[in-house]
């Protein structure tokens, strides 16, 4: 394969063909806030929102998937800056839900890495990794032997350390994402850049980057216990992994990530928002070149995080979307960047991506609108900031300690809109260390007593409990069942938030509704209000709930008994029509008004894009 001839629309591409040419069906990619999941701030990982049907719940598109799936992840804030870390990563996935295993997943892998049809690659130049084993589970002995008859096929002896490399947990076993869930044992596999090994024990995985990890097929057949306790699941799944901007690096010969062509845009509008030479890519640990890296990456991500509906703010989402965006203005400044460089910024995100996600594309302006005015806050604090802090690193007490104490770090954040890692890069430059405990001790403080305020986000996308709250949450269901009725049954929630002011939801369906839809389905809304139907429900098992027409949502994991609540007779099969008995029948854990003529008028103000296959409304009641 020549040097950059496969372009990051390809890959996407030739990704989503090879599987869907296997029975695949393609599911629409989600946004990067997980809004039913209150236990996780972003999507992580490109299994995270089918958690539900890695455990078992059926999934409407069948038991093989394929997608694409942005994901945000806040351990790499501090690595972005080297030439392979970034915080948003674009995965291409294919998952198996009790289907097909290892047998059939490993030759594909090989397929679509060695022929030439699809990625081509020289299989000389591909080393994998496998789970050694451990006390609780054993060595995964099948996947080596699957992987030398595909080596052998090449006519390459595939011995194990040498071109297999058993490793441990730390190495080959995924997941859970949080403390319990599915998880088990994978194999990776890696491209050799031919670059000189680090050691005589250099091999994949080392971290050298001699290897670079392009693809981990993930063998889910355990699940992770409240007890710690691993057991196998009832039917094994298949989850794997391809990094899109990674190995678009390893395919094209590229020394760096930020020289693809998802990057390589942001990068050229950064060079010349600071109207002067800055590096381009072989001096890694230059001051500037990794100034240039953090910027590209911390505006990439910014972008996608505000078009998935993100605000800055000093908690949770909003919290670490002010982080990335203050430390890129921080090292924009460093740059020499002239004052007005959002337009040009956004607009090469734009490019970068080419439409992969129409949400970045059906809002720019208001993407610049939110980056504009918090880069306006920020300078209007950050002079008066940066004088307290030299002040306070000049003082007696820190220059005789070498540290900086977690009250002032707090306080600089508190007050002046200070990142942590911001405070410890410009206290590193004076030879001093924070103490990070300390803050974190202040921060966490700080986020029970904005909780206590009520700004704890609820479980459900609600954003509280109030009286209004509750009438938007009502009027979702009553949203859900009048798409359907419309629309067809393939439109799936995926999705919702919901304010006192407003609600969002996001629904399973390819294409832009109408306005003549959009008006069927404001009508048929409206209808159930005024039939003044009763909200009525009752706790049943799962299956019971799915055979009386109960609707369950994907992000929901559902124990022996769930609540129902139906819009009308709690018996009868939903079907929203003006005389029906049940309009709407939700697994749900409520709250929902007593009936619905206490809503008012409903009246939906948008319809856009939210993903790939998502769409999404917003809507008011008057």
């Amino acid at each position: 394969m020549s040097e950059d001839r496969v372009t990051s629309h390809e890959l996407r591409e030739k990704f989503i063909t090879f599987f869907e040419g296997r029975g695949h069906s393609r599911i629409g990619a989600t946004s990067m806030v997980p809004e039913h999941d209150p236990s996780a701030l972003f999507i992580s990982a490109g299994m995270q929102p089918l958690v539900p049907y890695l455990l078992g719940q059926p999934h409407p598109a069948g038991t093989r998937l394929v997608n694409t799936q942005r994901c945000f992840r806040t351990t790499d804030i501090e690595l972005v800056g080297n030439s392979t870390h970034l915080t948003l990563v674009e995965m291409l996935g294919n998952w198996s839900l009790g289907d097909y295993g290892r047998e059939d997943m490993i030759p594909w892998s090989w397929t679509f890495l060695t022929h030439e049809q699809w990625l081509g690659i020289d299989p000389l130049r591909l080393f994998v990794t496998v789970f050694s084993g451990d006390g609780e589970v054993p060595a995964d002995r099948d996947s080596s032997r699957l992987w030398q008859e595909q080596f052998r096929t090449a006519g390459i002896d595939a011995l194990e350390g040498q071109r297999i490399f058993p490793l441990g947990r730390e190495d080959n076993w995924w997941g859970p994402v949080g403390r319990t869930g599915p998880c088990g044992p994978d194999s990776e596999m890696f491209y050799d850049t031919v670059l000189a090994p680090c050691s005589s024990g250099c091999r994949p995985g080392c971290g050298c980057g001699k290897y670079v990890e392009i693809w981990n097929d993930v063998f889910m057949e355990y699940e992770r216990r409240e007890d710690g306790s691993t057991v196998p699941l009832q039917a094994s799944n298949i989850d794997t992994g391809m990094g899109l901007i990674r190995t678009l690096a390893a395919l094209n010969g590229l020394k760096s990530i930020y020289e693809t062509d998802v990057l390589r845009p942001v990068g050229k509008a950064v060079r010349e928002a600071c109207g002067q030479e800055l590096p381009t890519g072989e001096a890694s640990d230059g001051e500037l070149l990794v100034s240039q890296r953090i910027v590209t990456d911390h505006v990439v991500s910014a972008v996608h995080l505000i078009a998935d509906g993100v605000q800055p703010s000093n908690v949770e989402q909003g919290y670490v979307l002010r982080r990335l965006i203050r430390r890129a203005l921080m090292h924009l400044r460093k740059l020499g960047a002239r004052e007005s460089v959002w337009d040009d910024l956004v607009v090469s995100v734009r490019q970068g991506f080419g439409g992969a996600y129409p949400t970045i594309d059906e809002s720019p302006a208001d993407i610049v609108e939110v980056l504009s005015a918090e880069t306006e806050q920020f300078s209007r604090t950050l002079d008066t900031g940066l004088r307290r802090l030299r002040q306070v690193l000049q003082s007696d007490s820190v220059t005789a300690s070498g540290q900086l104490g977690g009250d002032v770090a707090f306080d600089l954040f508190a007050t002046f809109g200070f990142p942590l890692e911001m405070t410890r890069d410009l206290a590193v430059e004076s030879g001093v260390t924070v103490d990070e405990k300390g803050f974190d001790e202040h921060f966490a403080r700080h986020q029970e007593l904005s909780r206590q305020g009520g700004q704890q986000r609820f479980a459900g996308g609600l954003a509280d409990h109030s009286e209004s709250t509750t009438r938007y949450h009502t009027a979702t269901h009553l949203l859900h069942a009048a798409l359907r009725e419309i629309l067809g049954d393939h439109v799936v929630q995926r999705g919702s938030n919901v304010t006192p002011e407003r609600l969002r939801f996001d629904f399973l369906h390819p294409a832009k509704v109408g306005a003549e839809e959009l008006e069927q389905v404001e009508r048929l809304v409206n209808g159930a209000i005024e039939g003044d139907y009763p909200v009525v429900w009752a706790e049943m098992a799962p299956e019971e709930a799915m055979a009386t027409g109960s609707l369950g949502l994907f992000q929901e994991r559902y124990g022996e008994r769930v609540r129902v609540y139906a819009v009308g007779d709690l018996q009868g099969h939903p079907r929203a029509r003006e005389d029906a008995a049940t309009f709407s029948k939700e697994i749900c854990g409520g709250p929902h008004v007593d009936r619905t003529g206490e809503l008012g008028r409903f009246r939906i103000v948008k319809e856009q894009s939210a993903s790939s296959g998502v769409r999404r409304i917003r809507a008011v009641l008057e």
